[in-house]
């Protein structure tokens, strides 16, 4: 199948299956009460495709929106396993067209301070303390991460499971006594979604090298809860109900 420009969907071409992801990522900012009038938003950009349809939704959505809030987008390129030189170009087309000021940040990924130890946690760990950092620096006070239901579950069934404690990731989770937030727009948006959007729009998608990749807990999971989808397909959906996230706002 031919692929579509996204810039397609920037000119106001945008058939009803993306107008759903878009206005069902509106639905979960506006329910949690994400962004408000003159706040300035961070994505996290990974350069996957989550990130890369977070910001597309948020672009897009911001055109018909009658407050005014900022879009900046922040990449940490690892120093030990960079993105190719040709992918930091087609970010920064990207992310310009879409109007969001975008910054690559070069960062070592194994930093001193961990002593030869490393592990998802610690990598995910030194991300936000790099994200939040920039925050600090600039006066914002809300990341944006690319986070959907899918991952939701995950970790969901990674606390369940090997942790005996039900917890998840939230939709918005504070920090420092509520000082800085990470808000998760679609966390109520199937991967499949987001995957048929980067590939149909050719979203200029690229994954970092991680030695843990396919290896972790998290990817191991997937299999398993693709095989509960198929006896019930709302199984993403109960376990993302059964928080009572809803009930919090």
């Amino acid at each position: 199948m031919e692929k579509i420009s996204y810039r397609e969907l920037l000119k106001g071409n945008i058939p009803p299956w993306v107008m759903r992801f878009i206005k069902h990522t509106g639905k979960a900012i506006n329910t949690y009460s994400m962004i408000k009038e003159s706040d300035t938003v961070l994505i996290s950009a990974s350069g996957g495709k989550d990130s890369l349809a977070l910001a597309l939704a948020l672009s897009i959505r911001r055109k018909w929106l009658p407050i005014k809030y900022d879009i900046k987008a922040v990449m940490i390129n690892w120093i030990e396993h960079p993105i190719p030189d040709e992918f930091r170009e087609l970010l920064k087309t990207y992310f310009a067209d879409l109007e969001i000021e975008f910054t690559i940040l070069d960062e070592h990924q194994y930093p001193e301070s961990f002593k030869g130890e490393f592990n998802c946690y610690l990598c995910s760990r030194n991300r936000r303390r790099i994200l939040f950092e920039r925050c600090e620096q600039e006066g914002m006070k809300l990341v944006a991460m690319g986070h959907h239901l899918d991952d939701l579950v995950e970790t969901s069934m990674m606390n369940l499971c090997f942790r005996a404690n039900f917890a998840t990731m939230l939709p918005v989770q504070p920090f420092f006594d509520g000082k800085l937030k990470i808000i998760r727009p679609m966390i109520e948006i199937h991967e499949s979604t987001i995957k048929r959007i980067a590939e149909n729009y050719d979203l200029p998608v690229v994954k970092p090298v991680c030695p843990y990749d396919q290896t972790n807990v998290r990817a191991r999971l997937k299999p398993i809860i693709r095989e509960l989808s198929q006896i019930d397909k709302l199984t993403r959906e109960h376990i993302y109900h059964a928080h009572g996230l809803g009930e919090r706002v």
